[in-house]
């Protein structure tokens, strides 16, 4: 599935998922933007996409903050051209009892993992609009089909991607544009490994109808077609990659 001329920005692209989708967006022929807080994991992703004989740019800021995201943009169009993919990956967790979350905890939940895609693909839509052509993929989470203990704050801020997807699909469906989300079960990460949920347990058949914890490259590979001329006739879908965790 080719991406050649394509550009693409990938957010939270530094490690992990993000990483993933970065490096398999180039291996398509994508020129990727690397946006991410996280300098040296961003310059790390990109050298390894250059190594591999891409073309690729780091953007380091906040992919939550208006005017970071503006600038990323603006240098990303300056060094690659108009974006007309955007992953939507960026995001934090947290694990807490309800009744010890904080107004502070949900409003910074909220504002990097719902108000970073909104506006990062405010800013982005345009060049898809020119070119009547544009893909946006949304990294939600399984948690927001199936709820989870310690997480009320986080599965709510994964539930409104879900919709925040919905939404922008019908709004761009008949412009050329696609949005659709997908919602990773339970992938060894470094932001998994950093949580207390257990790896091998969670791992087991009883959980995992595959027995094993899914990779990042999972889910890029499922990014790939979503951002893909093959995926043209698909938007405002939930395409799950858990492993058979979540059959809906």
């Amino acid at each position: 599935m080719s991406l050649e001329g394509k550009v693409a920005v990938v957010t939270g692209g530094a490690s992990g998922i993000g990483r993933a989708i970065s490096l398999q967006l180039a291996a398509d022929g994508a020129s990727v933007s690397v946006w991410d807080l996280d300098g040296d994991g961003a310059g790390e992703t990109v050298d390894m996409i250059k190594r591999a004989g891409g073309r690729a740019i780091a953007c380091i800021g906040d992919a939550a903050a208006a005017d970071e995201i503006a600038r990323s943009a603006a240098r990303t169009r300056e060094e690659l051209g108009p974006v007309t993919i955007l992953v939507n990956n960026a995001g934090i967790t947290g694990f807490c009892r309800f009744e010890e979350i904080t107004g502070d905890m949900l409003e910074r939940m909220l504002r990097v993992n719902v108000m970073g895609p909104f506006l990062c693909t405010q800013a982005i839509i345009p060049d898809m609009l020119a070119a009547g052509w544009g893909r946006v993929v949304n990294i939600s989470s399984s948690s927001a089909q199936t709820g989870a203990s310690m997480m009320a704050h986080y599965a709510t801020s994964k539930g409104a991607v879900v919709a925040l997807t919905k939404t922008l699909a019908r709004e761009y469906a008949a412009r050329g544009i696609t949005v659709n989300n997908i919602p990773p079960g339970f992938v060894d990460t470094p932001m998994l490994r950093k949580s207390p949920v257990n790896i091998e347990a969670e791992s087991d058949p009883t959980k995992s109808p595959m027995g094993r914890a899914g990779k990042p490259e999972d889910i890029a590979a499922a990014c790939s077609y979503l951002v893909s001329e093959a995926a043209g006739y698909v938007t405002g879908h939930t395409l799950g990659v858990n492993g058979g965790r979540v059959m809906a």
